[in-house]
């Protein structure tokens, strides 16, 4: 009961936070003090807009927002988002672009459940829509999931992704982006021994802990020092009342933001600082950069409590990928059984969150897979969002995979990407 106390009053804060905002909102709108020039109403009103929408996009799924895309015919294509497989804990969902043939290139975005929505990937997913098929593993938020459907560990995870590639058949590009690195390289290590013919034909790691020993981050360093008893203790509650999955073990998605924030806190401080200064100047917009960014980034999901336990113990303390000591149902995975998909890894030179020489240490582990079909690439002055969703994405990174997938195409022509200007 303390867990799912302290999870209601988690919940409680933030309404309150909300309400106040609000409050404060509408009391400094009235028209009345019109009368009165005094700049306090106008901040104050700011200062209630900013909180209001803050605190309130923490409990509300963002949605992709993708409309329509530009078609190599002149015309806007129409965007329609369909779920192919659902399942208790996430879907695999199809970008459908209405008017267009099937594109050659076939991708599987594997998005990160690290505090997120897959609507993380919004930009990632726009900036490939152009050229690709586009699908995207859409996970559920632990507190909506009722404790009948089980558990959810970083083994389920894998078999998840396992069926997914299955589904989708064996002309598929995946791209894994930051957390789910290690377990998509066991997925396809999964397939290449189990099931050869449902493997995926390429497979990109993108700024992941393959092996978080490589290079040490703030992130790494905080697993070595905390046991797994004080980590339980400290941040796994039970989810309250309101929602479906009442009483299942999670990591509260409120409490992983405190710890995203706590990581740049000047920075946010600055940042909400300066958008309540432009809101009471008049100079705010609904779709402005900061709404944009928070709006996303405010937007948090509960992780279950075995999965995050699971990823700690066994993939930063135990380094089980790393090691090639992999067990998924039973099964040890060998990472060397990899010997026909092509696997490339893409790092940013300043990436805090999986330094350089984490996800490259993947390409040593294919112990099976010619060099050939290996391929690397370090972006220069990229930090950790911006080796998905920025302009070294958009300018570099992007093109790069592209051509890596081309490379190593055997349907046909090669078909030249369109290059992001």
């Amino acid at each position: 009961m303390k867990g799912m106390m302290s999870y209601d009053l988690m919940e409680t804060i933030r309404n309150t936070n909300e309400w106040m905002g609000a409050s404060a909102r509408a009391m400094a709108s009235y028209p009345v003090w019109g009368l009165v020039p005094h700049p306090m109403f106008k901040v104050m009103s700011a200062w209630g807009r900013v909180t209001e929408r803050s605190f309130a996009r923490m409990v509300i799924k963002p949605d992709w927002g993708i409309h329509s895309i530009p078609g190599a015919d002149g015309r806007d294509h129409l965007v329609n988002v369909e779920t192919l497989v659902t399942r208790p804990f996430g879907d695999l969902i199809h970008f459908r672009v209405a008017g267009r043939a099937p594109m050659p290139r076939r991708v599987l975005l594997v998005a990160p459940m690290s505090g997120h929505y897959a609507t993380l990937l919004r930009s990632t997913v726009h900036s490939l829509l152009p050229d690709c098929e586009v699908y995207v593993t859409d996970w559920h938020n632990a507190r909506d999931i009722p404790v009948s459907e089980g558990k959810f560990d970083i083994e389920d995870y894998t078999l998840y992704l396992v069926d997914f590639m299955r589904h989708l058949g064996p002309d598929l590009n995946v791209i894994a982006i930051c957390q789910p690195a290690p377990l998509t390289l066991a997925a396809t290590a999964y397939l290449a021994e189990i099931e050869p013919a449902a493997q995926p034909r390429t497979l990109t790691l993108i700024g992941g802990p393959i092996d978080p020993d490589a290079a040490a981050t703030e992130v790494t360093d905080f697993g070595r020092r905390v046991t797994m008893g004080q980590l339980e203790h400290m941040v796994i509650q039970r989810v309250g009342f309101k929602y479906k999955g009442a009483g299942r073990l999670v990591y509260p998605g409120l409490m992983q933001l405190a710890s995203f924030i706590s990581m740049n806190s000047e920075k946010h401080t600055k940042a909400f600082s300066d958008k309540i200064m432009a809101e009471a100047q008049g100079d705010g917009s609904e779709h402005d950069n900061h709404n944009r960014f928070y709006d996303e980034y405010l937007a948090v999901m509960d992780m279950t409590a075995e999965f995050y336990l699971s990823t700690v113990e066994r993939i930063f303390k135990a380094r089980e990928i790393a090691q090639n000591c992999f067990v998924v149902d039973g099964h040890q995975v060998d990472i060397g059984k990899i010997t026909s998909v092509a696997v490339k890894t893409v790092e940013g030179a300043n990436d805090d969150i999986s330094a350089p020489g984490q996800c490259i240490a993947a390409l040593a582990l294919c112990t099976g897979l010619p060099d050939s079909k290996k391929a690397s690439h370090l972006e220069p002055g990229a930090g950790h969002y911006g080796i998905f969703a920025g302009k070294s994405w958009r300018n570099n990174i992007r093109p790069l995979v592209l051509d890596f997938i081309d490379q190593n195409a055997d349907n046909g022509p090669k078909v030249a990407p369109i290059r992001a200007v």
